[in-house]
């Protein structure tokens, strides 16, 4: 039996786990420190909660979690990379190239080998068949595997940090234009505009406003999580273009803003009935 451990039980985290479990794979967990909620969702994944040092019995360690926490990741498991016989490991999240570069220094210092992975889609699910999980790095084909147990894993030919900048660059033109959107709705609203915006993206972008309809409701209970992405693309960007890397910033900025705006729901409330 392959056994796949997957540190983080988001949705994302939880949906891959499952998928894993439904074609055959253990997979493995440390839910220290996790809310009530990423337990339950790893009980329902079929996941196991076990000890750092059980980790060991995992042919690979998939690193799942908001990009803020990647660095937590590694120094929970450094126990682990010290003895000298971990898995292989993946870190999957929204990082920027240079934050891959690093960690991928300090894990091999530890005793470990690091991959560079980056997720793009929607977890899997009974109607979805799930994200793609893009690698990077010397030992990327060793995840190949995944592709057994239902998991859509490519392997690119770059190094680490290829996978993260794959990441980077449509995270940052996916979540930006949903954030810049939402940003100008916002400004229309308050300046009296908003229905007649609405109006005009009848007219001439009946594309952007039917997508939008979806996707800014779906913001706004991540945005906790956008900010810490929206924040690695503003450092990816800022050495070559530290103009560009302005704008992610500030989109970092406006997720933190969205996520307290969150917890009242009367600005998505309002935002819903304008798309509508």
């Amino acid at each position: 039996m392959t056994t796949i451990a997957i540190i983080g039980a988001g949705a994302m985290g939880a949906g891959i786990g499952g998928r894993l479990t439904e074609r055959g794979c253990r997979v493995l967990t440390d839910l220290g420190g996790r809310s009530d909620t990423s337990r339950q969702r790893a009980t329902d994944s079929g996941m196991e909660n076990v000890s750092i040092e059980k980790l060991a019995e995992a042919d690979l360690i998939l690193s799942i979690v908001p990009p803020v926490q990647a660095g937590a990741v590694v120094d929970r498991l450094a126990p682990l990379f010290e003895t000298g016989k971990a898995p292989l490991f993946c870190d999957a999240n929204a990082i920027a190239p240079e934050t891959a570069k690093t960690l991928a220094a300090r894990v091999a210092k530890l005793g470990g080998t690091m991959v560079d992975g980056g997720i793009i889609g929607a977890p899997p699910s009974p109607e979805h068949d799930g994200p793609r999980l893009y690698i990077s790095g010397p030992q990327a084909k060793a995840l190949a595997v995944l592709n057994d147990h239902g998991v859509d894993t490519r392997i690119l030919s770059g190094p680490v940090g290829a996978a993260s900048a794959l990441k980077m660059c449509y995270g940052g033109i996916n979540k930006g234009i949903i954030g810049l959107t939402a940003a100008l709705l916002l400004a229309a609203q308050r300046h009296g505009a908003g229905d007649d915006l609405r109006a005009e993206f009848e007219i001439s972008q009946k594309h952007l406003l039917e997508n939008s309809r979806r996707t800014i409701p779906q913001m706004y209970p991540k945005a906790y999580r956008w900010d810490g992405e929206m924040s690695e693309i503003s450092q990816f960007l800022s050495e070559d273009d530290p103009a560009a890397a302005t704008i992610w910033r500030g989109l970092a900025e406006f997720f933190t803003d969205r996520s307290k705006a969150h917890e009242k729901g009367e600005e998505l409330a309002a935002l819903k009935a304008l798309l509508e």
